[in-house]
C-alpha cells in the first residue's frame, strides 16, 4: 500500500462568533460544551418554546472532537428506542438546511454492511430481522448488488450484504453551525472562548457556573461537554464516565471516475469503515490496539487538535481496506487523521440526571455523536423540560452505572477492548475480559473451585453456570446452541425436580425508613403498602404517565421501615427515583445495604427440607406462608428469610450478614446432598423464569410500558389512595390498553435472544423483548407485545417469530406456561 502521510487542514472557523457578548449574570439553563450535542440541545430547548438558554464552549463550537468526526449517519442499534432516537436525526437533517439556511451537506444516500462469514451472515440477518421488528427498511443482498451499490469494492470473501436506504452522512461542522444558527434564531446565546473553571453545589443543586468570564446563577446546568464529560461532572461532585480514545482514519487521494452517489459502507469482518469524501474516501476502522486519550486530564489547551498520527497501528486497517477496495492502491492515502474521540465505560451514550444532584444533566459520551446529535438532543430537552423523554433510554441513561465505572482502573482498560470489538463478532452471552474481578460475593472463591462459570453485571462476578467434572469451565457463545444449553439445562431441572442453591449477593438492596417512610412508599407504589410487618410486597413504581419505572420488591421490616431488594444493575436507577420521590426534609432515609448482606436462594420442591434441617425455626407452610419474611437462625448466623423467589419453586431468598455468607452455604451444601442438591447459575434463573411468566425490567417492562399492558393488574389497587401515575392509570384503564405483553412458544427448534419480528398474517406485529429455552417443556420462549386487536383475541394463537431470518412457527399462549395456578409456589 502506498506509504501513509499524515497531514491536517485546516477546518472552518466559528460563524457568528460571540465572544465579545457579556456572560449574563443568570439564566435557567447553562449547557456546557459546543459540539454537536449541546448546539443540538440548544436548538431543541428553544423549539420547545425554552426562552432562557445559555451555552458556553471553552474554544469556538466544534473544536473539541466534533470537527475531525467522519460524519457517518447509521440508526439501527440494538436498542428499538435508541434506533428511534437515531431516526430523529435523519429526519432534522433532512430538513435543517431549509429551516436554517445554513448548508449542512446531507447525503441519504443509505448504508451497505459486508458479511464475510457463515456467522457474520446470521448476524446480518438479525439485524434484518430487528431491522423489520422496528420499522426499517434493512434489505439482505448479494454481493454483485452490493457492489452495484458500491462499485469500488472487490466481492473476495464477501457472501452477503445489508442495505438500509435511508441512512448516510453529513459534514460534522455544518450540521452543528446549522443547529446552532437555529438556536440563536430563538434568542439562546452561545458564548464562545468561554471556560467553565468551578461549579458550585448547594445540597442536591447546582447554583452557579463559574466561567473565566463571568459568574452565570442557573437553574439547570447540561454537561454536554464530550471528552471533557468526566472532567467537567467532577467540578459538580458528580462521577460520570466520560471520557476518550484514540481514533485514526485515512482521507485518500483523488480516484479516477469516483462514482457519485455511492452509500456509506461497513465491513466489520476487515474492521474498516468508508465515507465517499469528494473525489475520494475517508476510510476508518476499530483496530485491537487503541489507546486511551489522557489518563491524567486533558491538558489545557485543547483546541482543534489532532495527535500525532500511529502509523504502525493503522497499518493493519490499511492492508485490510486495500484488500476490500483495491483501487486505494492507486489513489494513495493524502491524510492520517489520529482524533480524540468521546467514549463511556460500556461505550454507549451518556445521558439523563445524574443520581447525586436535581438539576445536573448529561448528554455526553458519544461515540457515534453525528448519527445521534438530532435526536439525543430532542430527547434530552424532553428530559429536562418534561421530567423524561418521550422514548424509554434506560441502555443510555447514566444510572446505569455504579462507582467502579467512574474509575480509571475500570474505565480505560474496558474501553480498549470495547472499541478493539467495535466490530468483531459477539455471539449472544459473550461476556467481557477486561476489568473483571471488581465486586465478588463472599461465596466467590467456594463457587469457582466448584467450576462456577461467571459473568458480569453491574461489576459483580456471578456464576453464569456451573461445568460438570470433565468439562471445562469456560464459556463458548454461539448464534446456534452454546456450549453451556445442556448442563443450563440441568439446572432448570434441578430446580424443578430436587433443590438448588443460587448465589444472588449482587441484588441491590436498600432500606427505607423514618417518620415519613409509610406515606412515602404508599405513595410510590402502586401496590397497598399498608401490610403487616414481615409482609414482602411485589410492586411497581409508576410515573405520572402511567410507566413502569421501577419493579421490586418491599419486605416490611418495622412500623415506618422497609428491606427493598431489585435488579443487580438497577440500585443506582430504583434508589434515585424514590430518592427524588419522597420528602427532602429528612423523615425519609434511603440506606445503601447491598454490601451489608449476602444472598442465597434456596429454591426446589426440596428446598424446605434441607431448610429445616439447618434452621432453627419452624419453616413449614403453616408457620412460614409464600410472601412473607421473618428473622431465622441456620446454623451459627442470624438470616432474614424472605419466602419469595424468581424462578416459580417454594423457595427462600436468605439474606445473611456477610460474614455469615460461608458458613451458611457450606452448611446448606453438606445438609443438601442427599437431596441431589446443585449449584445454579444465572442463565438457568433465565430459563426458568421465563417458564413462569416473570417480567424482566428493563426489556418486558419499562417506563414506556403501564401495568396494564405488562399483565399486572394484579399489582395495582386503585382503591388504596393516591400514588404517583394513578391518574393515568385510571384514564388508561378507562380508554383501554393499545398493546398487550404475550407469552408465545416457538414450535420448531430456534435460538431467539430477543428483537426478532412478530409476524401475523405476512406482517410485522410486534417484536419479542425476551427469549430462552424452557427446559421443563422443551421449548424455545418468547415474549413479545402484540396490538390488542390480536391480543384480545382469544381464537387467535398461531403467529410466525422470525428468527436469524427465518421464519418459524409460534403459538401464542395465555398465562405462565409453568404452574399458572402457584400451586408449587405455595405449597
Amino acid at each position: 500500500m502506498v506509504a501513509l502521510q499524515a497531514s491536517v487542514a485546516a477546518g472552518p472557523e466559528g460563524m457568528g462568533v460571540s465572544v465579545g457578548e457579556p456572560v449574563p449574570e443568570q439564566a435557567r439553563i447553562v449547557i456546557i460544551g459546543g459540539g454537536i450535542l449541546g448546539c443540538s440541545l440548544a436548538y431543541h430547548l428553544t423549539a420547545m418554546g425554552e426562552k432562557d438558554v445559555v451555552l458556553v464552549e471553552q474554544h469556538r463550537l466544534t473544536e473539541g472532537a466534533t470537527w475531525h468526526a467522519a460524519g457517518l449517519v447509521g440508526q439501527l442499534r440494538s436498542s428499538r428506542n435508541t434506533t428511534r432516537m437515531l431516526e430523529h436525526s435523519v429526519e432534522l437533517y433532512s430538513r435543517l438546511e431549509a429551516e436554517t439556511g445554513q448548508a449542512v451537506d446531507w447525503h441519504q444516500v443509505g448504508s451497505l454492511r459486508l458479511a464475510c462469514s457463515p456467522d457474520r451472515v446470521l448476524e446480518l440477518k438479525r439485524l434484518a430481522t430487528m431491522a423489520k421488528s422496528f420499522g426499517l427498511a434493512m434489505e439482505i443482498i448479494s454481493p454483485a448488488k452490493a457492489q452495484e451499490l458500491f462499485p469500488l469494492m472487490s466481492t473476495q470473501d464477501v457472501l452477503a450484504a445489508a442495505f438500509l436506504p435511508t441512512d448516510g452522512y453529513i459534514d460534522p461542522a455544518s450540521v452543528t453551525q446549522a443547529l446552532a444558527k437555529g438556536a440563536r434564531s430563538r434568542n439562546a446565546k452561545i458564548l464562545e472562548q468561554t471556560r467553565v473553571d468551578k461549579i458550585t453545589v448547594d445540597g442536591r443543586r447546582v447554583t452557579t457556573v463559574h466561567t473565566d468570564r463571568g459568574d452565570i446563577a442557573c437553574e439547570i446546568v447540561v454537561n454536554a461537554a464530550g471528552m471533557w464529560g468526566l472532567e467537567v461532572a467532577r467540578l459538580a461532585g458528580a462521577r460520570v464516565p466520560a471520557f476518550a480514545v484514540e481514533h485514526q482514519y485515512v482521507l485518500t487521494g483523488p480516484i479516477d471516475d469516483m462514482p457519485r452517489g455511492m452509500p456509506t459502507m461497513r465491513d466489520p469482518d476487515h474492521l474498516v469503515y468508508y465515507k465517499p469524501d469528494g473525489q475520494g474516501l475517508l476510510i476508518g476502522g476499530y483496530e485491537p490496539d487503541t489507546l486511551p486519550f489522557a489518563e491524567g486530564g486533558i491538558p489545557w489547551p485543547f483546541k482543534r487538535q489532532l495527535l500525532e498520527p500511529n502509523l504502525d497501528r493503522f497499518e493493519q486497517l490499511a492492508v485490510l481496506a486495500a484488500k476490500r477496495t483495491p483501487v486505494i492502491d492507486k489513489a494513495g492515502i493524502r491524510t492520517l487523521v489520529n482524533g480524540a474521540i468521546p467514549y463511556s465505560a460500556d461505550a454507549d451514550f451518556v445521558m439523563g440526571k445524574v443520581p447525586e444532584l436535581d438539576n445536573f444533566y448529561v448528554a455526553t459520551g458519544f461515540l457515534y455523536g453525528i448519527a445521534a446529535g438530532g435526536g439525543a438532543g430532542k430527547m434530552m430537552a424532553e428530559w429536562i423540560l418534561d421530567g423524561r423523554p418521550s422514548l424509554d433510554l434506560w441502555p443510555l441513561d447514566v444510572r446505569r452505572f455504579a462507582f467502579h465505572h467512574t474509575t480509571r482502573q475500570f474505565m480505560y482498560p474496558r474501553a480498549v477492548e470495547l472499541y478493539g470489538h467495535h466490530y468483531k463478532l459477539s455471539a449472544p452471552g459473550t461476556e467481557h475480559v477486561s476489568s473483571r474481578g471488581v465486586r465478588r460475593s463472599p461465596l466467590h472463591e467456594t463457587l469457582k473451585t466448584r467450576n462456577a462459570v461467571f459473568g458480569s453485571r453491574g461489576g459483580w462476578e456471578r456464576p453464569n453456570w456451573f461445568a460438570p467434572d470433565g468439562v471445562e469451565p469456560i464459556d463458548r457463545p454461539s448464534f446456534t446452541k452454546p456450549n453451556w444449553f445442556e448442563h443450563v439445562g440441568r439446572e432448570h431441572l434441578a430446580v424443578r425436580e430436587r433443590v438448588g442453591l443460587i448465589d444472588q449477593t449482587s441484588f441491590a438492596k436498600f432500606e427505607i425508613s423514618g417518620s415519613g417512610a409509610p406515606a412515602a412508599v404508599q405513595r410510590l407504589s402502586v401496590a397497598d403498602m399498608d401490610k403487616s410487618i414481615g409482609t414482602v410486597t411485589y410492586t411497581q413504581l409508576c410515573n405520572e404517565h402511567g410507566g413502569i419505572e421501577c419493579d421490586l420488591t418491599f419486605t416490611r421490616t418495622g412500623p415506618d421501615s422497609w428491606y427493598v431488594v431489585t435488579g443487580s444493575a438497577f440500585g443506582a436507577h430504583d434508589m434515585g427515583w424514590i430518592r427524588s420521590n419522597s420528602p427532602a426534609d429528612g423523615s425519609v432515609v434511603i440506606r445503601d445495604m447491598t454490601s451489608a448482606r449476602a444472598v442465597i436462594n434456596l429454591c426446589g420442591p426440596l428446598a424446605r427440607e434441607v431448610l429445616q434441617a439447618v434452621c432453627e425455626d419452624d419453616v413449614s407452610n403453616a408457620a412460614f406462608r409464600y410472601g412473607r419474611a421473618r428473622d431465622i437462625t441456620i446454623g451459627s448466623a442470624p438470616v432474614l428469610a424472605l419466602r419469595i423467589g424468581y424462578v416459580g419453586e417454594l423457595g427462600w431468598e436468605l439474606h445473611i450478614p456477610t460474614e455469615y455468607a460461608a458458613h451458611v452455604y457450606e452448611l446448606l451444601r453438606r445438609t443438601g446432598e442427599p437431596y441431589g442438591i446443585a449449584d445454579i447459575g444465572y442463565r438457568a434463573i433465565d430459563t426458568l423464569r421465563m417458564e413462569k411468566g416473570y417480567l424482566y425490567w428493563s426489556t418486558d417492562i419499562t417506563p414506556d410500558v403501564t401495568p396494564w399492558e405488562a399483565g399486572l393488574a394484579w399489582r395495582v389497587d386503585l382503591d388504596k389512595g393516591d400514588f404517583i401515575g394513578r391518574d393515568a392509570l385510571v384514564a388508561h384503564k378507562h380508554a383501554g390498553v393499545n398493546r398487550q405483553l404475550c407469552t408465545f412458544t416457538l414450535e420448531s427448534m430456534a435460538y431467539p435472544v430477543s428483537g426478532e419480528a412478530i409476524i401475523s398474517d405476512g406482517a410485522v406485529a410486534g417484536f419479542t423483548t425476551s427469549a430462552n429455552f424452557g427446559h421443563t417443556i422443551a421449548k424455545p420462549i418468547v415474549y413479545g407485545y402484540l396490538p390488542i386487536e390480536l391480543a384480545g383475541d382469544a381464537r387467535r394463537t398461531d403467529y410466525v417469530v422470525e428468527v436469524y431470518g427465518e421464519p418459524i412457527p409460534a403459538v401464542r399462549h395465555a398465562g405462565a406456561l409453568y404452574d399458572p395456578r402457584n400451586a408449587r409456589l405455595k405449597t
